[in-house]
C-alpha cells in the first residue's frame, strides 16, 4: 500500500496492511544517531522507511522581521515573525526559552493589521515543485495551520499573560485566535482553489500538562472550541481530514473534540497521564489515534516490548491508530533502542 492508501483506510477506520509509522526525534537525539549508526546524509525518515507524510505551512504571522541577536556554540537567540526574542539551544534537546513578546492586549489592535491574506504568504513556487510528486508518490499531503490557545500563550503572548488573559480579557483571546484562524482558512482556501488539494489539516493546541487542564473545561468551550469547530467545518465541507495536537492531559476534553468532529489526536502522552486503551474503547470508531508509547521506557528493552507486545494488537484493531512515541524522541534513546522500537512496531503492527 501507498502511505496514502494506508493512511485513507486508517482514517475511515479499516484495517490497512500495517500501522502507520513515523515519529519526530530532537536534532540532538540524530547527532547522537549519527555517531552511533546513522549513517551520514541518511534521514532517519529515509534509513526507517517511515510513512511518506508530507507537511507543508503557509505564514500566518503579523511578518516582523527574524534577526539574530546573540549567537554562541551553546544557543543562538533571535527574534521571530510574530515579534517573540527567543533562546534556542544548539546541541541539547528543548523547547526555545522566551525572553520578550511585542503582542499584548494593548499592542494587539494595532499588530492585527499587519495579518492581511496576502498571497504572498504562500510559497507558491514550493508547491509546483512537489505537490505533482507528492500525489504521484502516494504520499499524505497534510497542511499546517496555527491558531489556537497554545499558540498564543507557548510562543507569542506569554503563558502567565495569556491565562491571566483567559480570565480577565477574554475577548483579546477571542479576537486573537479566531484572526489567526481566519488567515489560515483564507490561505488555505487560496491553495485549494487553484488545485493544490491536501489530505488533512493539522494544528498544534496544547491544552494540559501532567496534572490535568491548563484552564476550565467552560474556558475552553467559550473561547477554544468556536474556533476549532470553525476549521473543522471548512475542512470536512472539503472532504478533508482534521488532525489535532494537544500535549498533556487532555482526557477531559476528548469528548468535546469527538463532538465538534476532530478526525485525530496527537501524542496521547501517556507520562500526563493520557490512556491510550480507554480512548480506543471510548473513541476508537470515531476518533484516530497517534502516539501512546511512553518514550521513558524506551531505554529497556523488556519494558518496550511489553508494552508494545501488550497495546499495539488492541490500538490497531479495525484500522484508526498511528504508530508515534507519546511525544518526541529525547537524546538518552540511542541509535541501537530506536531500532528496536522500530522493529518492534513492524512487527506487532501488521496485520
Amino acid at each position: 500500500m501507498t502511505t496514502h492508501e494506508r493512511m485513507t483506510r486508517v482514517f475511515n477506520h479499516e484495517e490497512p496492511d500495517r500501522v502507520p509509522i513515523h515519529d519526530s526525534p530532537w536534532s540532538p537525539t540524530v547527532e547522537r544517531w549519527r555517531r552511533e549508526g546513522l549513517p551520514e546524509g541518511v534521514s532517519p525518515h529515509a534509513f526507517f522507511g517511515w510513512d511518506n507524510i508530507a507537511g507543508y505551512q503557509a505564514d500566518n504571522s503579523p511578518r516582523f522581521p527574524v534577526e539574530t541577536v546573540e549567537e554562541t556554540e551553546e544557543y543562538r537567540i533571535h527574534t521571530t515573525t510574530w515579534g517573540a526574542t527567543m533562546r534556542n539551544w544548539t546541541h541539547r534537546g528543548s523547547v526555545p526559552e522566551f525572553l520578550d513578546f511585542k503582542i499584548t492586549a494593548d499592542t494587539w489592535p494595532e499588530i492585527k493589521q499587519r495579518m492581511t491574506p496576502d498571497p504572498d504568504r504562500i510559497n507558491w513556487k514550493l508547491l509546483e515543485e512537489h505537490h505533482p510528486a507528492w500525489r504521484n508518490s502516494g504520499a499524505w499531503i497534510q497542511f499546517g495551520t496555527w491558531f489556537g490557545y497554545d499558540v498564543m500563550a507557548s510562543w507569542v503572548v506569554g503563558y502567565d499573560r495569556t491565562l491571566m488573559a483567559l480570565a480577565d480579557n477574554p475577548e483579546f483571546c477571542q479576537d486573537f485566535i479566531n484572526t489567526c484562524l481566519e488567515l489560515d482558512i483564507a490561505l488555505l482556501g487560496m491553495m485549494w482553489d487553484k488545485g493544490y488539494t491536501f489530505d488533512c489539516v493539522r494544528w498544534p493546541d496544547d491544552l494540559g500538562y501532567r496534572n490535568g487542564l491548563l484552564f476550565s473545561k467552560d474556558m475552553y468551550r467559550r473561547i477554544v472550541k468556536p474556533a476549532m469547530k470553525r476549521m473543522v467545518d471548512w475542512c470536512h465541507d472539503r472532504g478533508v481530514k482534521t488532525h489535532l495536537h494537544s500535549c498533556g492531559n487532555v482526557m477531559e476534553l476528548v469528548p468535546e473534540f469527538v463532538e465538534i468532529g476532530i478526525d485525530a489526536l496527537n501524542p496521547l502522552e501517556q507520562k500526563a497521564g493520557m490512556d491510550a486503551l480507554q480512548l480506543k474503547r471510548e473513541f476508537g470508531d470515531k476518533l484516530v489515534l497517534e502516539g501512546g508509547f511512553d518514550v521513558r521506557n524506551w531505554t529497556d528493552g523488556a519494558a518496550t516490548e511489553q508494552e508494545i507486545a501488550e497495546k499495539l494488537p488492541l490500538l490497531k484493531e479495525n484500522g484508526g491508530y498511528i504508530f508515534h512515541s507519546d511525544h518526541s524522541v529525547p537524546e538518552n534513546i540511542s541509535f541501537g533502542d530506536f531500532c528496536r522500537v522500530q522493529a518492534l512496531a513492524r512487527w506487532y503492527g501488521g496485520y
